[in-house]
């Protein structure tokens, strides 16, 4: 009987795949005709406008970064800066309907390539990949956060409601 894993392989193993199927997704992207990083600016801004300062912590660089790529996105018209209505000196970055038309775009695109790869698996390993991923949604907090689930102590009981 093989041993089983260590927490650590496991989480090893989790983290290698989180990335290659990151990148799998991620070849996509070039579809949409914008980078990498507006997307992911933009998948921020979905959430409603962000002071510069916010949307460059959200997405881990530098405020001069972030300030180049949100002057890239305005070119493009895909976010526009605006003065807050009750503090004039803070600006804050929406997505524009374009933006969100474009990422909209790109999730279905990565939804897309993801669906081709579950279709490979038969409907036991679908089964099982279903309940993995409730594993992890409650593992990361998204099912007590969205009010379907228990709090994470009880992981093993929301997901297999």
């Amino acid at each position: 009987m093989p041993r089983a894993a260590t927490t650590r392989e496991t989480a090893d193993r989790l983290h290698s795949a989180a990335i290659h199927l990151l990148r799998r997704v991620r070849r996509s992207d070039v579809l949409t005709g914008v980078s990498a990083a507006q997307l992911s600016a933009l998948s921020v801004l979905m959430g409603g406008p962000r002071t510069l300062g916010d949307l460059a912590a959200a997405e881990q660089v530098r405020p001069p970064t972030m300030s180049r790529l949100v002057a890239e996105m305005a070119r493009a018209r895909l976010a526009r800066r605006e003065r807050d209505r009750d503090d004039a000196r803070v600006v804050r970055v929406r997505a524009t309907a374009r933006g969100l038309r474009l990422l909209e775009r790109g999730r279905k695109l990565r939804v897309a390539s993801l669906e081709r790869l579950v279709a490979m698996l038969d409907k036991r390993d679908r089964a099982t990949l279903e309940a993995a991923i409730g594993l992890l949604e409650a593992m990361l907090g998204e099912l007590a956060a969205r009010g379907r689930g228990r709090p994470a102590r009880n992981i093993r009981r929301s997901v297999r409601r």
